[in-house]
């Protein structure tokens, strides 16, 4: 299924303004904004922390099985899909993020 028909499946996410990713410290890694362009990151990142409770391995397999048709082009140009990208790099090394919400005021 395209990416586009995931997105329709997954759930609102108009009461976030942004998910951040932290590390095993606690340690914001990054930061994914609610906004065009990211929005759509912002939404899966959103189902596998509520799906996984964290971006563990397996969330991150599930997280590239939505992304499906841009998952190959991640891997043909790194660094044009850093959202992508990062689900790929937690695959191959086995490593957990924690999520935090923020919601929109």
């Amino acid at each position: 299924m395209a990416f586009a028909d995931n997105l329709k499946k997954l759930p609102r996410i108009s009461h976030l303004a942004a998910i951040d990713l932290l590390d095993e410290a606690g340690a914001v890694v990054a930061s994914i904004e609610n906004k065009p362009g990211s929005a759509g990151s912002v939404a899966v990142y959103n189902q596998l922390a509520q799906t996984y409770g964290a971006i563990t391995a397996e969330a991150a397999r599930a997280g590239l099985e939505l992304y499906a048709e841009h998952v190959e082009d991640a891997r043909n140009n790194p660094g044009k899909h850093p959202n992508i990208d990062r689900l790929l790099d937690i695959t191959q090394a086995g490593t957990t993020l924690k999520v935090k919400h923020r919601f929109a005021v």
